[in-house]
């Protein structure tokens, strides 16, 4: 008999909504995946690397050229610069970055800090190093962080605090301010910041999106995490990167050569010649996804729901209290089956329930797949 490691962890709410999704034929506005295709000029940078011969290990720390589109991108939007052998590591997928983040300082006993509702891969990743989430309920309904909560959390033991923004699955973005709270509460201790930053370049109305690579205390004691696959519209590629100070970044290279060791090749030499030839890509992607979500909003008008707002990411919190009165798995069942729409419930982002009203929907879809579903939860 074998006695699991990770007894809380089944199959993903993502998994389970996408199958009920293709079972009833119902519009999939659950997992967070566009339904269109990245760039035309990215598809045929990655067919010419391909052909080109650039199919087999790339450098274990990621090819030169990407390091470097990386680093200039990051001194270009948030003023630090990064060495680009000795910070930067290219990963597959900003899920290993996670995961290697983790796994390359806490230890068994160790506490990480977590903000519920937390993306579901972040307390598996911290049992499995043998430490324990100490979950803390964001305020409803603005998703903000009260720092009182925690400084009355942190112990001997803290060894990690995991910041998301903008946030999954609310939008929720942090400001200047809450760098600085961060900040004061790290200070002269041995806490490490591990920063989920995969939607920074989708942040709405202006604003701009406070990196912890802006916080140049912050950027010493932190692992930034970024995803290519959201960024350029490829989730499918699973690429992402991790940015660590020297000393960070030697011990998640430790975990990242057992783990992985390198990331798919022709992708990296791909997306260096994208990111040189188009900055304007990720530059233009806040107008981008704010007409989508502005128009899913003005689609949803009419419904019965109630929608939150959304500074920052590709999800729409809405509030189906109106329509049924149970919790929000039970609900996101029910609309699947009956009203032919899969989203996303919040409970499972939660390590209690949090008794709201509220579903996760994605407008990263094209407008023929936005409208479909915005037609039936208008029936509702």
């Amino acid at each position: 008999m074998i006695e699991t490691k990770l007894p809380k962890v089944g199959t993903t709410i993502f998994t389970v909504m996408s199958q009920l999704a293709l079972e009833h034929k119902a519009v999939n506005l659950g997992q967070g995946f566009p339904d269109f295709e990245p760039p035309q000029a990215l598809r045929d940078a990655l067919a010419r690397a391909m052909d080109e011969g650039r199919n087999q290990y790339a450098p274990m720390h990621g090819t030169a050229g990407l390091r470097e589109q990386i680093a200039l991108k990051t001194e270009r939007l948030y003023g630090r610069k990064v060495d680009v052998d000795r910070e930067i590591t290219v990963t597959s997928g900003a899920t290993e970055a996670l995961f290697a983040a983790m796994a390359a300082v806490v230890r068994a006993g160790d506490e990480v800090i977590v903000f519920d509702p937390a993306y579901d891969s972040y307390e598996p990743a911290i049992e499995l190093q043998g430490a324990r989430a100490v979950h803390i309920p964001l305020t409803v309904s603005a998703f903000s962080i009260d720092w009182q909560r925690v400084r009355d959390a942190i112990t001997p033991k803290t060894r990690m605090i995991l910041v998301n923004s903008p946030h999954n699955p609310s939008g929720a973005v942090l400001s200047a301010g809450d760098l600085d709270e961060l900040a004061a509460i790290v200070r002269d201790t041995a806490i490490v910041v591990l920063s989920d930053e995969v939607y920074e370049h989708i942040v709405y109305d202006g604003a701009q999106h406070q990196s912890v690579l802006r916080h140049p205390e912050l950027a010493e004691r932190s692992f930034v995490i970024s995803s290519f696959g959201k960024t350029y519209h490829c989730t499918g590629w699973k690429v992402g990167y991790a940015i660590a100070p020297p000393a960070l970044s030697a011990e998640f290279r430790k975990v990242h050569q057992y783990l992985t060791f390198c990331t798919f090749h022709p992708a990296q030499v791909a997306f260096a010649e994208f990111m040189a030839s188009c900055p304007e890509h990720y530059l233009e992607l806040p107008a981008f996804y704010q007409a989508k979500r502005d128009r899913f909003r003005a689609l949803l008008a009419p419904s019965r729901l109630k929608l939150l707002d959304v500074p920052g990411g590709y999800f729409q919190l809405v509030d189906y209290s109106a329509i049924r009165d149970e919790d929000d798995v039970a609900f996101s069942r029910w609309l699947v089956e009956q009203g032919g729409v899969a989203g996303i419930p919040l409970t499972p982002f939660c390590e209690t329930a949090p008794g709201t009203r509220l579903l996760r929907l994605c407008f990263a879809k094209s407008d023929a797949t936005m409208e479909a579903g915005a037609e039936r939860l208008c029936r509702l």
